[in-house]
C-alpha cells in the first residue's frame, strides 16, 4: 500500500547506486524533481530508461550518475540536443555511458511485457532497420499460428518507476489525465515505485482520459506542486518554453553547466528552494 513521504525520504529509501531507474513522462507530467533529488543524494551507476530522455536526463548523465541509457529518442524539445548526453558518449565527459537503442514502439512493447509479467514482447517493426544489427535486445520469433516473423524484445522490469501525477486521493490511489505516454506501464514493470502529485484530494472526480493507479502498486506518493517543472501537468500548470531555450547555451559549455548545477540543484535542499533560485523570469506563466 502506498505511504505519503518527503521526495527526498522516497529517493533515498527507494533508489540505490547501481539501480535501473525509470523516469517517465511524454510531454508533460516529467518528473523534473525527481531526478535532481536523484542528484543531490549522489547516485550512481545507474542504468536510466525512458521513452525521451530530455533535459532531467541530461542532468543526470552530466552529474555523473548514469552509467546507461535504454531509450527511444533523445533531445531538447524545441531547443536542440542534449549536450551532456552527447559529451558522455562522444567524449566520455564525466565518463563512458552505455546506450542501448529502440523505438518508441519498441520501448512501449518492453514496458507493456514487464506490466503483464510477461519475458518478452513481440511487435511488427525493426525490419529493414539498423537498429536490429546493433541493439542487442532486438531479436525474432515465428508466430505459431501464422508463421509471421515478428520483432521481440525483453520486458522491461526497471528496479524503480518514478513518474508524476495530477492528484492522490488520502488513501494513496493516483491519478492521471492528458498525455500519459507509459506513466502507468512503467509503474506496474517495476520493483518499486515513487509517484509525485500536485495535489492530494479527498475524493477523485471524473476526467477524459484519466488513468487510476491504486494504492497497492504504488510504494510512496510524495506531495511536490510543479515537481513536473520545467514541463507542465495538464490543468495545473503550463509549460516553461523559456526554460528549455536557456538550457540550450547552458549544457553546451561543462564548465558553465557544473556551475549552474551547483546554484540551483546541490545548493538547494527541495523542489521549493530549486524553483525559488530561477531567475522569476523563467516562472511567469506556467500556472494555468
Amino acid at each position: 500500500m502506498a505511504r505519503f513521504s518527503s521526495l527526498h525520504d522516497a529517493v533515498a529509501e527507494h533508489i540505490h547506486d547501481g539501480d535501473t531507474v525509470a523516469l517517465e513522462g511524454f510531454t508533460h507530467l516529467i518528473p523534473f524533481a525527481a531526478g535532481q533529488e536523484i542528484i543531490r543524494q549522489r547516485r550512481k551507476d545507474l542504468t536510466l530508461v525512458r521513452m525521451t530522455p530530455d533535459i532531467i536526463y541530461d542532468q543526470l548523465i552530466g552529474m555523473g550518475c548514469a552509467r546507461k541509457l535504454i531509450f527511444s529518442w533523445a533531445g531538447n524539445p524545441g531547443a536542440g540536443s542534449l549536450h551532456r548526453f552527447r559529451d558522455a558518449v562522444e567524449h566520455s565527459v564525466p565518463h563512458h555511458l552505455e546506450i542501448e537503442e529502440h523505438s518508441h514502439a519498441g520501448m512501449a512493447t518492453r514496458y507493456q511485457a514487464g506490466a503483464s509479467g510477461l519475458p518478452f514482447g513481440m511487435l511488427r517493426g525493426y525490419a529493414g532497420t539498423d537498429l536490429a544489427t546493433i541493439t542487442p535486445t532486438i531479436s525474432w520469433v515465428t508466430c505459431p499460428f501464422t508463421g509471421e516473423n515478428l520483432a521481440a524484445v525483453p520486458a522491461l522490469r526497471p528496479d524503480v518507476g518514478v513518474i508524476c501525477a495530477q492528484q492522490a486521493d488520502r488513501d494513496g490511489n493516483v491519478m492521471m489525465w492528458g498525455i500519459t505516454g507509459v506513466q502507468k506501464e512503467a509503474v506496474l514493470a517495476s520493483q518499486r515505485s515513487i509517484v509525485l502529485v500536485e495535489e492530494v484530494v479527498d475524493a477523485f472526480s471524473p476526467h477524459t482520459n484519466g488513468v487510476v493507479l491504486p494504492s497497492w502498486v504504488v510504494d510512496d506518493v510524495c506531495l511536490v506542486p510543479s515537481g513536473s517543472y520545467p514541463s507542465y501537468a495538464q490543468d495545473y500548470s503550463q509549460r516553461a518554453s523559456a526554460f528549455y531555450s536557456q538550457w540550450e547555451p547552458i549544457s553546451k559549455d561543462c564548465e558553465k553547466f557544473l556551475a549552474w548545477m551547483d546554484e540551483h540543484v546541490l545548493a538547494t535542499s527541495d523542489h521549493a528552494e530549486f524553483l525559488a533560485s530561477l531567475d522569476p523570469a523563467l516562472l511567469e506563466d506556467i500556472n494555468d
